[in-house]
């Protein structure tokens, strides 16, 4: 009988191999995170409003509402304008075409017309339909807040569409719909008629909520071109003719419009119009639907990537003969004993980049850079890991050779970054970007110029040219960290994500969306690649993790009036918003209906004034089109990196941008921690190397406390009141209460014992006092933020400190080390044996 049952499985898989009946669960099986689901037909009633304030002093309001879905993209609709009334009376109905596997959040403004100026938002009510229960009638009446009494009274009914279902590709975060293709050909069966005012016509082509929305191209010649839009989009293509001489766009005899609905389009079959175009007869449009290739760009998934899992095994061999020898021990370590070591680096400019040079040199002379398998920076130390992966196999060979390379450039005077000649050659290479139809901003010209004084000539390198120097798992997987920010109407503190950079995908912690990352700076729509362009140097990546210009007035007010204790007041004050708005709504399916009411124009403008950011860097956005989940916010994976109240409102996140607005994670905390706590990286010992020159300890803090707000094991950082006023070279912490917790050796920037030894025991000499001095203070040091040329000396002497202090603390990495392989050994179950 056992015999028997062991062999089911196997007969099973044989017959699914066959049995066409069983097919399909084999291919759901391997097809995982593919959903197929209906659509459903919305109903929305716009009964009336009360109590409507008055929009002047001379006359009540003329009123009417806006509805619109983010996730039916292109459909928006208009009720008919109420004049002078408080208490408008509509009862129009209008329908929307909406999925149930996401989010959908109706957006109802109630405005006031105006004749004379822009017509005024007098309130919005953001309301999830997810509460609509289906075939029952529901009637809602929204109301303002308890200072008001407002009330707008509007109903709903969702009908399920049984021949309208759609295959979805979702992690519970994000969900990618199904995409279908308009091909659309222009031909002429007759001859333009051309006159002296009118030289050339136009056809205006629009697909409102499609990838293109607008196409304008010349009558009289064959064209084709193509139209990206949602399959379960209940839309139209509408166009009209036009003159190219006419600027105002609505010359009387060339408003010829026409509209073709799509739904009635079937897939793989033509249909021909004539286009109402009397100064060009004979103008016909041949139109074409098709499916988009179901295969997404966009990597939906908070796993590991393949090409990063397979390089941990390679590079676990790698660690486990270093580790071998660094410890003695007696027998070889097993893949699944090898510990995972990273490296967690700070951002400091310069300073970072210099200080970072002496410790992985020190690293390399104790055999200990071979352990790390993890290689994380931000902002300046993103320079040196940068250079060094230039090189395939930099951690095998002598760091002396880069470091002699980056000390020349940097005694270098950097005025010559700013000749006429070089800022010429800024403008070529922008120029030839811009034709590459990438969007230039000042961060650009920051990268050229920060190139320049950090190599004095051009880098032919790219981040995805970085995948060579892992082939063998010869070297740390390097890991670049960025903020993504609100473009105008938010401070960094109010909103950011990590998004993480490494050769092998570029994406965020928080929706895990990822895409290869010779690909950053393409168009995608809907995880689908668009456009592809040539990818970017290195040096335009090393200028967006070192973006320190696209900052707004409050951002640049907190950084200098805000102190630690601030600092960690306001998070704490964050923390509780969000713990408070997801106790009141939820944290699954349900978003509690929403009111808004905007302030007025002084105070908006006011507001754009503070918060916008005038050089801002701008990117493609890789996530444009895809949807949230109806569940996104009980998914662990976002909950983890959700740490704003933004969070709670789907239509204000980052799928409904249009750009991305990278910054220096500086704007925060000046961290690159958060690639240590990734799913799937399990990180058993951080080396954790601090730039800061006056607090040594508060990025730490930070780190500590934000990790432990969202829920990250972060070792405790207790220090005595000895090491807070006088810091020792490293710090070790652990947590034995938190044993998923990995164990942290941190490095503050500190001249302790370095300015009476020059070498770990050997004490420096009358003579050679001199060279142990460094200036660490914020105010006067040679090392500051801003300074980006160091003397010879200068140099030498900050990294023979970074270098002194890691090996002067051989013993206490030594015990790191030992503790990482029990740590381990605690966090790996063995595998359950089946007799």
């Amino acid at each position: 009988m056992p015999r028997l049952q062991f062999l089911e499985p196997i007969q099973m898989l044989l017959k699914m191999l066959v049995d066409p009946a069983l097919q399909g669960k084999r291919r759901r099986f391997k097809a995982e995170g593919v959903v197929t689901s209906p659509c459903w037909q919305l109903t929305v009633k716009i009964l009336e409003a009360r109590n409507l304030p008055w929009a002047d002093l001379l006359s009540e309001a003329d009123p009417y509402v806006i509805l619109q879905l983010s996730t039916a993209p292109g459909t928006k609709f208009k009720t008919k304008t109420i004049t002078n009334s408080d208490h408008p009376v509509w009862n129009e109905t209008f329908t929307f075409c909406i999925q149930n596997q996401v989010k959908n959040v109706l957006e109802l403004r109630i405005y006031d017309e105006d004749s004379i100026k822009q017509d005024d938002l007098l309130f919005e009510f953001l309301y999830d339909v997810s509460e609509v229960l289906p075939g029952k009638l529901l009637q809602k009446t929204f109301t303002g807040s308890p200072m008001v009494s407002e009330e707008l009274d509007v109903e709903f009914l969702a009908e399920k569409i049984l021949d309208l279902p759609e295959n979805l590709i979702t992690n519970n975060v994000l969900v990618a719909r199904e995409l279908s293709c308009l091909h659309v050909h222009l031909y002429s069966t007759g001859s333009v008629v051309r006159t002296p005012e009118q030289e050339k016509l136009q056809l205006e082509l629009v697909l409102k909520g499609s990838y293109e929305d607008t196409q304008i191209l010349t009558l009289g010649s064959a064209s084709t071109f193509l139209f990206y839009y949602l399959t379960a989009q209940e839309t139209e293509l509408s166009g009209r003719v036009r003159s190219s001489t006419d600027n105002g766009w609505n010359s009387p005899s060339l408003t010829d419009q026409f509209t073709v609905p799509l739904k009635p389009l079937t897939k793989g079959k033509e249909m021909t119009i004539g286009v109402p175009a009397p100064y060009a007869p004979g103008v016909r449009l041949q139109l074409k639907a098709k499916s988009c290739p179901k295969d997404l760009a966009v990597h939906l998934g908070f796993n590991l990537c393949s090409e990063e899992q397979a390089f941990l095994s390679r590079r676990k061999q790698v660690v486990a003969k270093a580790l071998k020898q660094v410890l003695q021990l007696e027998e070889d370590l097993q893949e699944d004993e090898v510990p995972v070591i990273g490296i967690m680096a700070i951002g400091g400019g310069a300073r970072a980049m210099t200080s970072l040079y002496g410790h992985l040199f020190a690293l390399q002379k104790l055999g200990l850079l071979d352990c790390v398998t993890y290689f994380s920076g931000t902002s300046g130390s993103t320079w040196t890991m940068a250079h060094l992966y230039g090189n395939p196999e930099w951690s095998q060979q002598d760091l002396q050779g880069p470091i002699q390379y980056m000390q020349e450039h940097m005694a270098k005077s950097k005025m010559e970054a700013f000749s006429s000649e070089r800022l010429r050659s800024y403008h070529q290479e922008l120029n030839l970007r811009a034709q590459q139809w990438y969007s230039t901003t000042f961060v650009d010209l920051w990268a050229l110029v920060l190139e320049n004084m950090l190599h004095g000539q051009e880098v032919h390198q790219t981040l995805s040219g970085q995948r060579a120097a892992l082939e063998q798992g010869q070297n740390p997987l390097p890991l670049y960290l960025s903020l993504n920010v609100k473009e105008n109407n938010l401070e960094t503190l109010d909103f950011k994500e990590w998004v993480e950079f490494s050769p092998y995908e570029i994406g965020f912690l928080k929706y895990g969306a990822f895409i290869p990352s010779e690909l950053l700076g393409s168009d995608f729509f809907m995880g689908r690649l668009m456009r592809k362009l040539p990818e970017s140097r290195i040096c335009f990546l090393e200028a967006v993790w070192s973006n320190i210009f696209s900052l707004n007035l409050l951002d640049l007010w907190h950084s200098l009036t805000s102190s630690e204790e601030a600092w960690k007041q306001h998070i704490k004050e964050k923390m509780r918003n969000i713990e408070k708005e997801s106790s009141v709504s939820g944290t699954s399916s349900y978003l509690d209906t929403s009111w808004l009411q905007p302030g007025t124009a002084l105070a908006q403008a006011f507001n754009g004034f503070l918060k916008s950011r005038p050089l801002h860097q701008r990117s493609p956005n890789f996530l444009h089109g895809l949807q949230l989940h109806q569940d996104y916010r009980g998914q662990k994976n976002f909950s983890t990196w959700a740490d704003c109240q933004l969070d709670c409102t789907p239509s204000q996140l980052t799928p409904q941008e249009p750009q991305l607005c990278l910054v220096d994670t500086g704007y925060f905390i000046n961290t690159s921690c958060p690639s240590m706590f990734r799913q799937g990286r399990s990180l058993d010992l951080i080396l954790s190397f601090d730039y800061s020159l006056s607090s040594p300890f508060e990025v730490l803090h930070q780190t500590e406390l934000y990790c432990r707000t969202q829920g990250l094991p972060f070792p405790r950082v207790n220090l005595s009141p000895q090491d807070l006023h006088q810091p020792r070279e490293c710090h070790l912490f652990s947590d034995p209460d938190c044993p998923e917790a990995p164990v942290l050796l941190h490095f503050p920037l500190v001249n302790v014992s370095f300015k009476d030894y020059s070498d770990p025991g050997v004490r420096r000499s009358p003579a050679e006092l001199q060279a142990g001095h460094l200036d660490l203070s914020e105010a006067t040091s040679p090392y500051s933020f801003f300074n980006m040329t160091y003397k010879e000396e200068d140099f030498d002497r900050l990294l023979r400190l970074s270098d002194y202090n890691v090996r002067n603390s051989q013993d206490a990495i030594l015990q790191a080390l030992r503790m990482a392989l029990k740590h381990h050994a605690l966090g790996t179950k063995p595998p359950r044996v089946h007799m």
